[in-house]
């Protein structure tokens, strides 16, 4: 027998081939077909591709390659190298692996950690992802901006999946947690959305049908010509009411509204010219009537301007209308002489009401008696000579007349 041979295992007359494993020999195939050199060949190849295996692993731990991975390899050549059918020194194959195993510690603990560390920080991303996508969710279905939330759920879902893609693996417990809670998010929003955009779209069919007959109903008032404005307003004020929708036809209506509206006004606009040319005449007969009334003096005889004023109102009714553009002028005008009688009139009544007068009466005789007393008490500051004393006692005194002076004016 080979040194091989003769070391870890034989090869019998019959072809059966025996290993030496942990000083037992073990049967592990027979080849009556080979030579002995054949079969010993053969199963010292299987003992070196095994061998192979455990260079490439020892050469994975000093290449600081993914630890977990290592170790899982090695429990799987562990597995392989329990009762292999091959020829050579199996011991010392699962010693070297024991020893990359026990290796292995340090690097397992620490990668254990930065894994923890990589699942918490995903988390975190996944859970802004899910509460912005519930926050959209939670707002009022009828103030959103489906347009701009559309585009943030997309970018919310479009990360999501690169996430998925890219990121480290979830616990599954927690990834379903939150991947269910998502789901629902955009499901609520494009439930939303729907709801949204279907009555919307209803709401614009009954507006179309609504501006249609609004359109309808400003058009038969065009033959009324200008006694129309009133009702085509209220036809305008109908219209605005309505809700606004992007649709070719509403620029079409309105077109027709609109142009039945020029008609209306434009016959306003025809008979208002005609009135003020009819109406120029009146507007001669009132300018000389606010000529009389403005030379009205309430303050020489009231009686008299009020009996002129009941004269002049009378004569103005009869006159008739005036043109547009003359009414609020000549009405500002005769309503002013009105305004200035009307305030001598409450003047009036005002100095010769009893309760004001018996107040007049007692402030007047109030300052009076302060007046005589303040008098008295600048005579007697002169005779002391206080400079002081004297301007004070005096400037009370003036204050006093003054106040005087102005009750007496109003009485």
């Amino acid at each position: 027998m080979s040194t091989v041979e003769a070391s870890f295992g034989r090869v019998d007359e019959s072809g059966n081939v025996f290993v030496i494993d942990g000083g037992v020999e073990r049967l592990i195939g027979s080849q009556p077909e080979m030579t002995i050199e054949q079969a010993v060949a053969l199963y010292t190849k299987r003992f070196q591709d095994l061998a192979d295996q455990v260079r490439i692993l020892e050469q994975r731990v000093k290449a600081k390659a993914d630890p977990k991975s290592i170790s899982k390899s090695a429990d799987k050549l562990l597995t392989d190298l329990a009762t292999p059918s091959a020829l050579g020194d199996l011991s010392a194959l699962r010693n070297r692996v024991a020893t990359v195993k026990a290796s292995l510690t340090e690097a397992l603990a620490e990668s254990a950690a930065k894994y923890a560390e990589e699942v918490a920080a995903a988390l975190i991303a996944r859970e802004a992802i899910v509460l912005e996508a519930e926050t959209i969710a939670a707002l009022d279905p009828q103030k959103i901006n489906y347009k701009s939330s559309s585009a943030k759920m997309l970018e919310l879902f479009t990360t999501w999946q690169e996430m998925q893609k890219n990121s480290v693996k979830l616990p599954k417990s927690k990834a379903d947690e939150l991947w269910h809670r998502f789901s629902k998010a955009r499901n609520t929003f494009d439930s939303h959305k729907r709801s949204y955009f279907a009555a919307a779209d209803a709401a614009a069919k009954v507006g179309k049908q609504a501006k249609l007959d609004l359109v309808v109903k400003a058009e038969a008032l065009v033959a009324k010509g200008a006694d129309a404005v009133n009702e085509y307003k209220d036809l305008l004020t109908a219209w605005k009411a309505l809700p606004k929708a992007k649709l070719k036809t509403d620029d079409a209506h309105w077109a027709r509204f609109k142009a039945a509206g020029d008609a209306i006004y434009a016959a306003k606009s025809i008979k208002s010219a005609a009135d003020d040319v009819e109406y120029a005449g009146n507007l001669a007969g009132k300018l000389a009537l606010l000529e009389e009334a403005e030379k009205i003096d309430p303050n020489a005889n009231l009686d008299a301007a009020k009996a002129a004023m009941k004269s002049i109102n009378s004569r103005w009714e009869k006159a008739g209308k005036v043109p547009r553009d003359q009414i609020r002028p000549t009405e500002d005008r005769l309503k002013a002489v009105e305004a200035k009688i009307r305030k001598v009139e409450e003047e009036l009544w005002r100095k010769s009401d009893p309760a004001t007068i018996d107040r007049t009466n007692s402030l007047r005789s109030q300052l009076e008696t302060q007046i005589s007393k303040l008098e008295a008490d600048l005579e007697e500051a002169k005779a002391s000579g206080g400079a002081n004393k004297i301007a004070k006692a005096q400037e009370a005194l003036e204050t006093k007349k003054t106040w005087l002076e102005v009750v007496l004016a109003n009485s």
